[in-house]
């Protein structure tokens, strides 16, 4: 028998929960072992830590721990939901975690771990690679996700003791990711309550004033439904119907406010703000038609507002019938009809099916390719390693993880669903990417149909291939699923793959030149590079390159650092250019030359037009029969023709802070998809940073991307980059370039 630890230095009203106690208090098994020593050991870990509303810190993981067990959940995830913050609030390492408790809660506790000791850009890049790994860790264990949507739900319910702006961040990324990952997992309990918490801090007012106005109607609603039940009894019992439970409840908050919104209705045009919930004792789905007979014969139902989520469950395995029926005073009354199995998955969801439950462990937990519950998530593990972009990321996850409304056949009956609004091409891409991929027409109900045709309920869809038909491009601006939308993205990379090599490798090679190129491409350092930046392989960090994944500028910066790493004490010829041309930069800033190039000074001379060079760019001088000197980059391919006594060396001064610097014309190419306000979300990014553009134009084509040539003005290289980079995270950018 383990004693309880007494908490000295708790707050007095902090008590251990009945379940916790009887754990301590019975014979322990193996399982209950494992839970009591993983509170004892978060205990003594947490002693002396205190939350924002001032309870002791051990609160949270207890309440945490007690949600997860009334999911159903076994030992290892009780045991996790105390242990979930340990590693990232205390001196314990994931190694002790593991020798103490075992793998298995290792690797829980691993997943839910937030990455607060890795370093990222931006706070959407490090939000981005959160969920990257949780999702990894999903797709080894689904329980935890349950473990991290638990201990959001506490947080959630404690969210007044933190500042307002903190308050309205976590709220939007609960209302956005978490509420609709318990959905898709069909924790009804946990989607409802996250919803609500997440609509009182983002939209206070509107919360507050429903709040009231379902409480004011309280008394009216349920004598109602006390009406209605009282005759359904009777009626039931008639039939021998075994009914297990009967009772009204009013539908969420933010339910009521989202159909308030999407109907244009003020509240009290809003009639089914309550739903009656008939649950049948017995496992037969039989008997919930019977007893949807006797509703529908007893009160006038409402035409179209009745639904079948028993012959056609939803991607969460929700299952129930749905009526709107016509009760006392011409009120319209929303009716559920489930079995006692069918309502268990609607509370809790994955937990209500643990395919490993039937075997008396919670092992094996992998998520299997054959598994249709999580066709979802294998889809955004496949799509995830396509994004670079950490704001792409995010946008996609939200897109994805909505739940999906729409249900069409397959030519065999099979049921398939997806995001309202998809199309043949996105049922394509669900069904394979190959399948998508080789696309040349489809069929809709054995009819011959237009690609962007929106499917509909009970759509049967069949689609014809052909081994020579590819993606268009032009399938983008009408395609809605994430699925779909990448994978016409990557189709089109791989497809101009040796395109984009030939331009990365001809970018690279004409600034660090040509002697040594290869061996430079088959060097250790340029594999490093290319390990640095994500890539597999030179071949393909020369492809990103080449499609504008990856700047140049960011290739030769990892370049420059690897070499300087590997070799200390050699100083490379990149390294000796740098530190000639800051040497002359700062002689002429002693000097107090404030002209923008040093080595022409009282001579007339311009920029060239044919490679416009730009500070922070090599550059050389060339001595012209009329028009004095002109400014090349050091790389221009006109000098080959120019003879050497012609050449003269010039650098680039820097400017006085004081001073605005002066600017210097650029010229661009942008690859994007063809769709209205492309080019307005272009120009918007260049006015935020005051960029000035002299000079526009588009190119477009049917089925083929747009071309934006842009003339602008910048200060410098650094400037261009960013600018280029900026650009590049818009979605539909496909490539960008500069034209020399």
């Amino acid at each position: 028998m383990i004693a309880i630890p007494v908490p000295t230095e708790t707050k007095p009203d902090f008590e251990l929960p009945d379940w916790l106690k009887q754990c301590f208090n019975t014979s322990q098994t193996k399982e209950v072992r494992l839970i009591c020593n993983a509170f004892e050991f978060a205990y003594q870990l947490h002693t002396g830590q205190y939350r924002k509303s001032g309870e002791p810190y051990i609160a949270h993981p207890v309440v945490v721990a007690g949600l997860l067990r009334d999911l159903g959940g076994d030992s290892a995830m009780i045991a996790a939901g105390f242990l979930h913050d340990v590693v990232e609030d205390t001196d314990v390492c994931i190694e002790e975690i593991e020798e103490r408790f075992g793998e298995e809660v290792r690797q829980l506790v691993e997943g839910v771990t937030k990455l607060s000791k890795f370093n990222f850009s931006s706070k959407t890049e490090r939000q981005a690679e959160n969920f990257r790994r949780m999702f990894m860790a999903m797709a080894q264990d689904i329980r935890v996700i349950v473990v991290k949507l638990a201990d959001r739900l506490h947080n959630m319910r404690t969210l007044e003791y933190l500042k307002p702006e903190k308050q309205c961040s976590i709220a939007l990324e609960t209302r956005e990711i978490f509420a609709p990952l318990a959905n898709r997992l069909g924790i009804g309990r946990f989607k409802w309550e996250l919803e609500d918490l997440a609509f009182k801090y983002l939209e206070p007012e509107a919360y507050q004033e429903i709040k009231n106005l379902v409480s004011e109607r309280r008394a009216d609603r349920e004598e109602r439904i006390e009406k209605v039940i009282t005759i359904l009894s009777s009626r039931l019992a008639e039939l021998e119907l075994n009914v297990l439970e009967m009772k009204g409840r009013p539908k969420h908050l933010y339910g009521i406010y989202q159909k308030m919104q999407r109907q244009q209705k003020e509240f009290n045009q809003i009639y089914d703000i309550a739903a009656l919930r008939i649950i049948l004792d017995k496992n037969d789905q039989y008997q919930c038609y019977r007893a949807l007979a006797v509703v529908h014969d007893t009160f006038r139902p409402i035409p179209g507002r009745f639904k079948d989520y028993i012959a056609l469950p939803k991607p969460n395995r929700y299952q129930s019938l749905h009526t709107t029926v016509m009760s006392f005073n011409g009120r319209p009354l929303e009716m559920q009809i489930r079995t006692i199995e069918m309502h268990h998955v609607a509370e809790y969801g994955i937990a209500a099916h643990w395919k490993y439950k039937e075997s008396g462990g919670m092992s094996n937990t992998k998520v299997s390719s054959d598994d249709e519950k999580f066709i979802w998530l294998r889809q955004l593990l496949e799509w995830q390693n396509d994004l670079k972009d950490g704001q792409e990321f995010i946008e996609s996850l939200k897109e994805n993880l909505f739940e999906d409304d729409v249900y069409v056949f397959t030519p065999s009956g099979d049921v398939v669903a997806l995001k309202r609004g998809a199309t043949p091409v996105d049922f394509a891409y669900h069904i394979h990417s190959e399948v998508g991929n080789h696309m040349k027409g489809a069929r809709v109900n054995e009819q011959w149909s237009v690609l962007d045709r929106p499917l509909v309920n009970g759509d049967i869809v069949e689609i014809i291939t052909s081994k020579n038909s590819h993606p268009s491009l032009d399938w983008l601006n009408f395609v809605v699923t994430p699925t779909a939308r990448n994978r016409i993205r990557q189709w089109y990379k791989r497809s101009h793959r040796e395109e984009n090599v030939s331009r990365g490798r001809a970018l690279l090679e004409k600034e660090v030149g040509k002697n040594g190129f290869d061996a430079l491409l088959k060097s250790s350092p340029m594999q490093t590079v290319a390990q640095k930046c994500n890539y597999q392989n030179v071949e393909d960090l020369l492809a990103a390159l080449g499609y504008g994944e990856i700047t140049l500028n960011q290739v030769l910066n990892r370049l420059r650092d690897t070499v300087k790493a590997e070799q200390p004490m050699a100083e490379t010829s990149l390294e000796a250019e740098v530190r000639e041309q800051n040497s002359i930069r700062n002689q002429n800033t002693a000097k107090g030359n404030k002209a923008p190039i040093a080595g022409v000074e009282g001579i007339v001379h311009y920029i060239a037009g044919c490679c416009k060079p730009l500070p922070g760019e090599p550059i050389i001088g060339v001595v012209t029969n009329l028009r004095g000197i002109s400014i090349h980059h050091q790389g221009c391919s006109n000098l080959d023709e120019v003879e050497g006594d012609r050449l003269i060396p010039v650098s680039w001064n820097s400017h006085n802070i004081n001073e605005r610097p002066p600017t210097y014309p650029v010229d661009i190419k942008i690859e994007t998809i063809d769709r209205v306000g492309i080019l307005k979300d272009i120009l918007a990014r260049l006015s935020d940073q005051h960029i000035n553009v002299s000079n526009a134009g588009v190119k477009t084509a049917y089925g083929k991307p747009a071309l934006i040539s842009l003339s602008i003005d910048v200060c410098d290289l650094q400037q261009l980059d960013y600018i280029v980079d900026r650009i590049k995270n818009i979605t539909d950018v496909l490539n960008i370039r500069r034209v020399k």
